[in-house]
């Protein structure tokens, strides 16, 4: 998906962060290390060294806060621009959005980009980890080598737009906790449960953000972005396919659907659809009617 060249990309909330991150406050306990658990199976990574931790600020952070990216052109060209740019679309659509559909919205702490390592309030996090939505500092996390390792390892197509899908993705999550979805119990598996629930309506939140994103405007009136292609929405599908239970589970020889946490292939591209087609209010994955998902 391409950024109109003229965006004003100021207003996006993203640093790049040095290898010692800060640590952010709040611990998370054993609620939080489902979500651990879950987040995992979006790319597939083993998670387990994000669990601990967490304490108090740290002054010696370095981070970069991104002021040189300041126009749709440099998103289109730069990756860290690029994810800049993803945070002030995103935010201009939930602000207005999420009020829409009864809510009080707040918005989440700037998008961490690291390299390496960096600290979380959810404990520690590594390149193998993956990107990730972190609810106990409502921060997206986010090591940008993961989009290579979508196209390289996980066969997606790539493109800017299988891109946005994971930085929509994980925005969704932050949603789900203004939602107080996050609070619920999170450690059933298979057709139907809660944890398939909230990640395929995380996909169909990204779905409604990438429908309405060439007609959400920045502070000039200029949408941030251009409608997508046919060739985009493609991209976005394969990035949605290739993080299914049932393509990860694929490569190591064997699919089980009773321990899928997130959702088919399938699922995660009709949703994502189903959220692009019909917008945010179609998301409620967990109204009687979508018994069957």
């Amino acid at each position: 998906m391409t950024f109109n060249d003229n965006a004003d990309i100021s207003s996006g909330k993203a640093s790049r962060r040095g290898r010692t991150g800060m640590i952010a406050g709040g611990g998370g306990g054993v609620a939080l290390i489902v979500v651990l658990y879950i987040v995992s199976q979006l790319t597939g990574f083993d998670v387990s060294g994000l669990v601990g931790g967490g304490g108090a600020p740290s002054g010696g952070s370095s981070a970069d806060s991104l002021d040189q990216c300041t126009t749709g052109a440099q998103a289109n060209s730069d990756i860290d621009c690029r994810m800049k740019a993803a945070a002030a679309s995103l935010e201009a659509y939930w602000s207005e959005e999420y009020p829409a559909l009864g809510g009080s919205y707040s918005a989440p702490q700037p998008i961490a980009l690291f390299s390496g390592s960096t600290n979380t309030g959810c404990g520690g996090a590594s390149s193998a980890t993956g990107p990730f939505y972190c609810p106990a500092d409502e921060t997206l996390y986010i090591d940008t080598s993961f989009f290579a390792d979508l196209r390289d390892r996980f066969g997606s197509s790539g493109g800017p737009l299988a891109q946005l899908y994971v930085v929509a993705h994980e925005w969704g999550h932050h949603i789900q906790k203004l939602d107080g979805v996050l609070d619920k119990p999170h450690s059933d598996t298979g057709p139907g449960s809660t944890s398939i629930r909230t990640e395929l309506q995380a996909d169909c939140f990204a779905g409604a953000w990438v429908g309405a994103a060439s007609t959400t405007p920045d502070a000039n009136g200029v949408p941030f972005l251009k409608p997508p292609t046919t060739a985009e929405i493609a991209d976005a599908l394969s990035a949605a396919s290739a993080v299914g239970d049932d393509r990860i589970q694929a490569a190591s020889g064997q699919v089980n659907p009773e321990s899928w946490t997130h959702g088919s292939s399938e699922q995660r591209q009709r949703w994502f659809t189903t959220g692009r087609t019909s917008g945010a209010q179609s998301c409620d994955t967990f109204a009687p009617s979508t018994a069957r998902l």
